[in-house]
């Protein structure tokens, strides 16, 4: 499995691990997934610490330490990201959702996220 950590997923899982399901946790633990965590995520997270919503160390290397220790890999955004984009349906008003989405189809991943709304867009998900 190729899985892509929706935000909350990649922030609970070295956070707050006890708010993730028994079954999530073993995802991000089995060394057969292959597991990305996408710079829409990080992006997300330093605009919703600057505006006092998320208390984390905004350090480069404390980032890129969660996510060494998840065995994760980094996603960049890429044009064709963008280009998917274009195509969506507006069923997710979220434009960090809708880019993960669009990351998730361009690179035929699975996102692993709560959020029932990603399903509108049949790119698959687990929780």
């Amino acid at each position: 499995m190729r899985l892509l950590l929706d935000t909350h997923t990649f922030l609970w899982a070295f956070d707050s691990p006890e708010r993730l399901t028994p079954s999530m946790r073993g995802l991000l633990e089995d060394p057969a997934v292959d597991r990305w965590v996408s710079v829409v995520a990080l992006i997300e997270i330093a605009v919703k610490a600057q505006k006092g919503k998320l208390e984390l160390p905004l350090h480069r290397e404390y980032f890129l330490d969660q996510i060494a220790a998840l065995g994760a890999k980094l996603l960049p955004i890429g044009a064709e990201h963008c280009f998917t984009m274009f195509s969506l349906p507006r069923h997710h008003g979220d434009p960090f959702d809708r880019l993960l989405i669009s990351q998730a189809k361009s690179e035929r991943l699975t996102i692993a996220t709560r959020d029932g709304a990603f399903a509108a867009y049949g790119v698959p998900t687990v929780w």
